[in-house]
């Protein structure tokens, strides 16, 4: 069955408590929330109700040149009309062996069934799609197949909400010591702050002064981003011109805006790549290692750090930081996620654009040197074992990706599999 989208226009049928899930949330395989929530009035004036169990497979889109995304809810949820939800009929079809056979024939599905549009996106045809030979094992096979694949997706969940911990921490310890500022208040008062040895204590003043954004800590500096780093925007080679863009991980990654939603901290993934030719003929920015990207336009405000040196297209910016700059990526980047965008000015509405003079004016508090370095000792800690964890994630996700077609096929036994995974995560 199709979704539907409620009207934009009517306030009554958004905000609510019912995840709505669109192309831009479709990331990982379990849904259970999304970017934008209805209301009841909105689901029943313009969207549909998938249940718990819910096979979702996106059906049209530009994600359909690379990949077909898919995923089970995991609690009931509302979807658009770009998206169908695959009921598994009870006693017949496990719903959790309907999400594997779709993943593990992904690319039979990209080869036989999507139909590239034209436009730099594609169609999954509903009628091919019906069509399809299904082979379908006896229920206790189905149910041996999902139990040892979902058995690496938990892991890869546990990583993933692991990771969310660590994250919330760091951005509760970047919150108390960069906006709320409670070591200083505990300093002005005459207090020791809370949970910080008195080393570090010396380092911060004991008052405000203020600043064009208010009472800041005293001898702290607001700055602009351009200020503290190089601005710099991506580029998308004419997409009329194929040769430029590639699947090939060996080419140069280019990062999209969905690629920054389908993501932990870290960007190692990008479902489309560069070939050398396009970065050098179109003077596409190379983006270096651990440098914080932004969305700006479309979706405002996705934020990740690359994993290695990458591109990204004309949505995204980055902030380069010199050897010797006074802030650290850890920090912009926790400044960033915390950011109000509504307060940027733009020649657009903020749902659509920032423009890139007001990426480059977004301010930021520059603490003392000295802070600054106790800060990062202390989160530095953090993500280091972010991007460990991420890294593990997407080795068990290469592995359930490379076992998935052979498994469903049956030509690779369980016990085999089992054996592979045992080696590949010793």
């Amino acid at each position: 069955m199709s979704g539907g989208t409620p009207k934009k226009d009517v306030a009554a049928y958004w905000g609510g408590d019912i995840p709505w899930v669109s192309a831009n949330s479709m990331h990982g395989t379990r849904y259970a929330d999304s970017d934008l929530r209805i209301t009841y009035q909105g689901l029943v004036n313009g969207s549909r109700l998938a249940p718990k169990g819910s096979v979702l497979l996106l059906v049209r889109g530009g994600a359909l040149h690379n990949r077909v995304p898919v995923g089970i809810a995991t609690r009931d949820l509302a979807f658009n009309q770009d998206v169908k939800a695959l009921v598994a009929k009870s006693g017949k079809l496990n719903p959790w062996f309907l999400l594997y056979w779709l993943m593990g024939h992904e690319v039979f599905l990209l080869e036989s069934v999507v139909e590239f549009t034209g436009i730099g996106a594609g169609k999954l045809e509903t009628k091919r799609m019906q069509a399809l030979p299904f082979m379908l094992p006896p229920q206790n096979e189905q149910v041996a197949i999902v139990s040892l694949v979902r058995a690496l997706d938990d892991r890869i969940a546990l990583l993933r909400e692991t990771n969310a911990t660590l994250e919330a921490i760091a951005q509760a310890i970047f919150k108390s010591w960069f906006v709320d500022f409670d070591p200083v208040h505990a300093k002005a008062e005459g207090r020791m702050p809370e949970g910080m040895d008195e080393e570090t204590a010396a380092l911060l003043p004991d008052g405000f002064e203020e600043s064009g954004l208010g009472l800041i800590p005293r001898g702290w500096v607001i700055r602009s981003m351009a200020d503290v780093s190089t601005v710099g925007i991506g580029k998308t080679p004419p997409r009329k011109e194929p040769q430029w863009f590639s699947a090939n991980q060996s080419d140069v990654r280019w990062v999209s805006i969905r690629d920054m939603g389908a993501i932990g901290v870290y960007a190692a993934q990008t479902n489309e790549f560069l070939t050398n030719d396009a970065v050098e003929k179109f003077n596409v920015r190379r983006v270096p290692d651990n440098t914080v990207l932004m969305s700006f336009k479309m979706t405002i405000g996705r934020i990740a750090i690359t994993d290695g040196e990458m591109t990204t297209n004309e949505a995204i910016a980055h902030f380069r930081l010199a050897d010797d700059a006074s802030l650290t990526t850890e920090y912009i980047y926790l400044h960033l996620k915390q950011f109000d965008f509504n307060s940027l000015s733009s020649t657009s509405s903020i749902a659509d654009a920032v423009n890139s003079r007001a990426v480059r004016e977004i301010p930021i508090l520059v603490p003392s040197l000295g802070v600054m370095s106790a800060f990062q000792k202390t989160i530095s800690l953090v993500f280091a074992k972010i991007k460990k964890a991420e890294q593990q994630a997407q080795t068990l996700t290469d592995l359930r990706d490379t076992l998935l077609p052979r498994l469903i096929s049956g030509k690779l036994r369980l016990s085999e599999c089992q054996n592979g995974i045992e080696e590949t995560t010793a």
